[in-house]
């Protein structure tokens, strides 16, 4: 396996490369990221001196500069990870999450495309075996749910915000690839990832990072909007599952059944620190601040994992309080990371 993960140096990409350098079936682990502000070579300083690693700084929307990767490293298998993800972003400048997430995906495809599909003696049943593009997407897609029910891999999509709707767009161009070219594909939509080397925007580092500066902890709305939450770990080896052991052409959703509404996560947040550290903090829930809802915020997101863990055994392994207390004793250990990342 030459594997290529694109968004290597980001948040769920650094330790997705964490868990699987050093697999036996991996020959070569290829890193192509162009490091925006979420992408850190820090995060690899574990992995960047062995002998399987590669890093390719390299911008999706380079097209040329794509293929050149895919051809030069024999690319056998991708997890495509790159992404623009920070809905607030979108929301004020979706140009971005267009020109990256279609257009560097139609890139990436066109290239595998080209590398994989070109040569007329390599059969149907060799593509299907030596090769896999893995898009890893997003439970955003489907859109809100009310109080009850799950997302399941047949649910209709439904995208509410800028970056919910250009990753469903990508979704369509990997499932479209499959059924027009034959490229061997397969498709996750996770729920919302915590833990280590989250940049500090999303809502469980930017709490942990607001407690610390003893600052207002702003929460959306009523702070009832209810997440599913899944530990960066647990979604890494269900990654890894799928692109070895799944069914090309099929989709997976990844969840770990840990529901919270926003303000539940934040009080918990607010309790470990003072747990953890009450030479810095105390009485944190004093610092929650109820703010005007962002436009489009959907209510609430649920996953049924019930078909990974039926065809692949995966489950997770982490409950969210276990998860929740690892992450944030690793953003306590690791104010320099926070600190330096910022400052970029």
């Amino acid at each position: 396996m030459n594997l290529l993960i694109t968004g290597g140096a980001g948040f769920i990409g650094s330790n997705l490369i964490g868990l699987l350098i050093g697999r036996a079936e991996i020959q070569r682990l290829i890193n192509l990221d162009c490091l925006t502000y979420a992408g850190h070579l820090e995060n690899l300083r574990n992995v960047e001196n062995h002998p399987q690693y590669t890093f390719e700084s390299v911008d999706l929307r380079d097209k040329t500069a794509v293929l050149k990767v895919v051809q030069q490293h024999q690319i056998t298998h991708v997890l495509h990870l790159a992404a623009e993800s920070h809905v607030d972003r979108s929301i004020s400048g979706p140009g971005d999450f267009i020109h990256t997430n279609v257009v560097g995906t139609f890139n990436l495809l066109e290239a595998c495309r080209h590398a994989w599909l070109s040569n007329p003696a390599t059969s149907k049943r060799e593509i299907s075996t030596r090769f896999r593009f893995h898009h890893v997407s997003t439970d955003e897609v489907y859109g809100s749910l009310g109080p009850t029910g799950y997302f399941t891999e047949t649910t209709p999509y439904a995208p509410n915000s800028p970056y919910s709707a250009s990753k469903a767009s990508s979704d369509m161009l990997v499932r479209a690839y499959h059924h027009t070219y034959g490229l061997p594909v397969v498709i996750t939509n996770c729920s919302n990832n915590y833990g280590p080397f989250q940049f500090p925007e999303k809502l469980i580092p930017v709490v942990i990072q607001t407690v610390l500066e003893r600052k207002p902890v702003p929460v959306y709305g009523d702070g009832m909007n209810v997440r599913d939450w899944l530990y960066v770990r647990d979604h890494a080896e269900a990654l890894w599952q799928v692109i070895t052991r799944g069914r090309t052409g099929e989709t997976y959703n990844i969840g770990a059944n840990n529901e919270r509404p926003n303000l539940r996560v934040v009080e918990l947040i607010c309790d470990l620190i003072d747990e953890l550290a009450p030479d810095l903090a105390s009485h944190s829930r004093k610092l929650i601040t109820l703010v005007e809802d962002r436009p489009g915020h959907d209510r609430r997101y649920a996953i049924d994992a019930a078909k990974i863990k039926s065809e692949l055994g995966w489950q997770p392994t982490y409950t969210f309080e276990q998860g929740i207390r690892e992450t944030v004793k690793w953003y306590l250990d690791n104010q320099d990371w926070v600190r330096s990342v910022l400052n970029r």
